[in-house]
């Protein structure tokens, strides 16, 4: 009899909110007990280093979720991400990361947990274009003006990446898992070319399925997670419209609805209004391809609510001061696979 080998694993994807770590030198553990002045202290980086009581409570959050694999948004480049394993995670990972195009230098990077049975490789899309230009750019074109600042008009690529982790044991061509991680195009558009960022967020959209499917027929029936912050409502219900093209080109499915999960229970974003209303949104996703979707347990799929020092989940915020004070502005989506072939 031939013996299949399989693993179950745990996943946790998380916006991590501005995570810089960077220090003029390397600081011991002793720098988690200095004051937040001091802690500032450390690093003459323009970028400011993510609050010390907020870091810890983000790790905290973390080693209690205890997920195998972790992917993150807004990470400060590798050297953040690097410092947080070790300072704050002691050391139980592998960091993973190649910087993308961001131009506030937030990447998107993955924790793995040390001493998994299989091996890993990171592949970045960040040169692809995304056959996308921007509507006075078109219409310079329009008018034979082909050059910009010098340099030929070509197509913008992702605003960060889409980092193409591949699982395998024995040779990396032949994954037994890839995961697409992204942070698609934000809604803030401060030059007013491209409102809400619709167009530039679907183009990238677009090119994330592409990549997708590339993928599937290169790897026929291989499992696939998508994930990523999308930067607005990518669920089957109400799609807005630049992510309307996953559900007629793909057969991808976001965990909490395989689940079902109440729409209250899967925002991992509050949106504070005016009159201090709170509306809860899902703008983070995590999409299994068809062959991992009978694999998802169910019960395993929620978004973590974060804690006080007792233990208690801290209340939905009602105001910007109670957001701010939160380890994220996004809270991590966690869901489990199992019987994951890895042979």
């Amino acid at each position: 009899m031939t013996w299949t080998k399989t693993t179950n694993l745990k996943f946790c994807l998380l916006n991590a909110e501005n995570l810089f770590l960077l220090f003029d030198k390397q600081p011991n553990k002793e720098a988690l007990e200095l004051k937040e002045a001091q802690w500032q202290k450390l690093s003459t980086s323009v970028y400011e280093n993510k609050p010390l009581k907020k870091t810890k409570e983000l790790a905290r959050a973390l080693l209690e979720i205890n997920a195998d694999i972790i992917m993150l948004c807004e990470v400060g480049g590798f050297e953040s991400l690097k410092n947080f394993n070790e300072l704050f995670l002691d050391a139980n990972y592998s960091p993973c990361l190649i910087e993308g195009n961001s131009d506030r230098n937030i990447d998107v990077g993955f924790l793995i947990r040390k001493n998994l049975p299989f091996y890993f490789d990171l592949q970045s899309n960040k040169n692809r274009p995304i056959n996308y230009l921007y509507p006075h750019e078109r219409e310079s074109l329009a008018k034979g003006y082909t050059v910009k600042g010098g340099k030929s008009f070509g197509s913008h690529k992702f605003s960060r990446d889409v980092a193409e982790l591949r699982l395998f044991t024995t040779n990396k061509e032949k994954p037994f898992l890839i995961i697409l991680l992204t942070h698609l195009k934000s809604r803030l558009d401060p030059e007013r070319i491209d409102p809400n960022g619709f167009e530039r967020r679907q183009a990238e959209l677009r090119t994330l399925i592409e990549i997708h499917n590339e993928l599937q027929f290169i790897h026929p029936h291989l499992p696939m997670i998508v994930a990523g912050d999308f930067n607005g409502n990518a669920g089957s219900v109400n799609t807005d419209n630049e992510f309307k093209e996953i559900y007629t080109l793909t057969q991808l499915r976001d965990v909490f609805e395989l689940t079902q999960k109440p729409a209250d229970e899967s925002a991992t974003f509050y949106q504070i209004r005016n009159g201090s209303r709170t509306e809860g949104k899902k703008i983070d996703y995590a999409f299994l391809s068809q062959s991992l979707q009978t694999q998802l347990i169910q019960p395993s799929v929620h978004a973590f609510r974060y804690k006080d020092d007792f233990g208690s989940p801290l209340p939905i915020p009602r105001s910007l001061e109670a957001k701010s004070e939160l380890p994220s502005d996004h809270y991590p989506i966690v869901f489990e696979l199992e019987k994951i072939i890895i042979e």
